[in-house]
């Protein structure tokens, strides 16, 4: 409660680009290492979320390799139009780079905004926001498995179960196309 309280004073402070940095930044608990990327012949060659559903799934050419459930930003409809909107990103992008040192397990980056993003944003005049992530449950709340998923609250990024994203952290090098639908 203490920390939800803290949160709030620090994103009102306009502390919110430093939260995020720190989100991401800190390490892996002990002893927990990411999983070497697969042959590249068992590999995805591209990953689908199907927002509505709630479901992230890996494809390698039409062949589903492998379906998860996820949570979304906690203001789910629509493409993310802003920082803060807490709505994750529509549109085809690529996963750019991974970290495997995140406070969310592991994560990999989505590359919004891409330029079209950027564009609508400054016609908007507002700051399109950005750190796109799939990541896993936050390091510590590992145990609540598929529970951390039963409703939608992250900023914008998309979550999986700590399980999850060990396999999609193997399964999907930087690079792989990634298509958000509504």
């Amino acid at each position: 409660m203490r920390s939800a309280r803290f949160i709030a004073r620090a994103t009102a402070a306009g502390l919110r680009p430093l939260l995020l940095f720190l989100v991401f930044a800190l390490p892996l608990p002990a002893g927990a290492q990411p999983p070497a990327l697969a042959p590249k012949a068992e590999r995805a060659d591209r990953v689908v979320v199907r927002k509505a559903e709630r479901r992230l799934v890996l494809f390698r050419g039409e062949t589903t390799l492998a379906t998860y459930d996820i949570a979304l930003g906690r203001n789910p409809e629509g493409h993310k139009q802003r920082e803060g909107d807490g709505r994750t990103p529509e549109g085809r992008y690529r996963i750019d780079w991974r970290n495997p040192q995140s406070r969310y397990h592991l994560s990999l980056h989505v590359s919004y905004p891409e330029a079209a993003d950027r564009a609508r944003a400054a016609a908007s005049g507002v700051d399109p926001g950005g750190m796109i992530m799939i990541h896993g449950l936050p390091n510590g709340l590992g145990a609540l498995g598929a529970a951390g998923l039963l409703r939608d609250w992250t900023e914008g990024c998309i979550a999986v179960t700590n399980e999850a994203i060990r396999d999609i952290w193997r399964q999907v090098a930087d690079g792989t196309p990634i298509e958000i639908l509504p």
